[in-house]
C-alpha cells in the first residue's frame, strides 16, 4: 500500500502541515500527460522516504481542490511543492525527475532523527536496580552514634569530678575522642600492650583509703 496522502480537504491538509516536519505535496490534474509521466518516480520517493509524523508525502488533484492550489498559486502542472514545518522551503515546476530527487533527498534531512517512545533509560533484564540518592543512615547506626556520645560524657565527667587537675585528667581520659584519634595516628595501641591512663595518675595523686589512715 502506497504511504502517499491523497488530500481530500484544506482541513485535511492543514492538519498534515501542522503535524508532519517535511510535507512533499504533488498538485497535478487527471488529464495532465506530464504529471502520469513522473508518477511512478514520486511514488518510488515516497515509498522509500515516508517516515510517519516526519516525512509526509500527498497529492493534491487540482480539479477537485482548487482552493489549496489557489492558495499557494498553483497554476501548471504538475507543480511540487516542499514544506517545512508549514512553509513552502523549495517549488518544483514540470516533470523534472532528477530535480525533484535531489530536492527531496535534501529536504527530508531536516526532519531529523526519529523520537524515542520513552524518554527514561529504564532497566534491562537482569540488572540491577537503579541507587537512589540522599538516603538517611540506618537507625541502628544513629542509635549507636548517640550511645556512644553518652558514654564519652560520662566517663569524662567521673574522670574530671576526682582529679585534681581536671582539665589534664581530661585530656589523658580515655575517653577523650580527640586523644583516641592522635593515639590511632601514631600508630594506636598494640593487642595486649598494657594502657595507663588518667584513672592510674589519679590514684597515684589521690592515694587509697590505707594511704589515708596511715598519715
Amino acid at each position: 500500500m502506497s504511504p502517499t496522502v491523497n488530500i481530500g480537504s484544506s482541513a485535511e491538509f492543514s492538519k498534515l502541515l501542522s503535524s508532519s516536519s517535511v510535507v512533499i505535496t504533488d498538485f497535478y490534474a487527471d488529464w495532465c500527460g506530464p504529471c502520469k509521466t513522473i508518477a511512478p518516480t514520486y511514488e518510488s520517493l515516497s515509498t522509500k522516504y515516508s517516515k510517519p509524523g516526519r516525512v509526509t508525502f500527498t497529492k493534491v488533484n487540482v480539479d477537485n481542490q482548487q482552493a489549496i492550489a489557489q492558495q499557494y498559486g498553483v497554476t501548471a502542472m504538475p507543480t511540487f511543492l516542499i514544506f517545512r514545518s508549514g512553509s513552502v522551503i523549495k517549488t518544483i515546476r514540470g516533470a523534472n525527475v532528477s530535480e525533484l530527487t535531489s530536492s527531496i533527498e535534501s529536504a527530508i534531512k531536516f526532519a531529523g532523527p526519529a523520537k524515542p517512545v520513552y524518554s527514561s533509560v529504564g532497566r534491562t533484564l537482569g540488572g540491577s536496580a537503579a541507587r537512589g540518592t540522599g538516603l538517611s543512615r540506618p537507625y541502628s547506626y544513629t542509635f549507636k552514634k548517640y550511645f556512644d556520645g553518652i558514654i564519652a560524657f560520662l566517663g569524662l565527667y567521673f574522670v574530671t569530678l576526682f582529679s585534681l587537675d581536671a582539665y589534664r585528667a581530661a585530656e589523658q581520659s580515655p575517653f577523650n575522642v580527640n586523644r583516641e584519634g592522635e593515639k590511632n595516628f601514631n600508630g594506636g595501641t598494640k593487642l595486649g600492650e598494657k594502657r595507663t591512663g588518667a584513672a592510674t595518675q589519679i590514684g597515684k595523686k589521690l592515694g587509697t583509703i590505707a594511704d589515708l589512715g596511715g598519715d
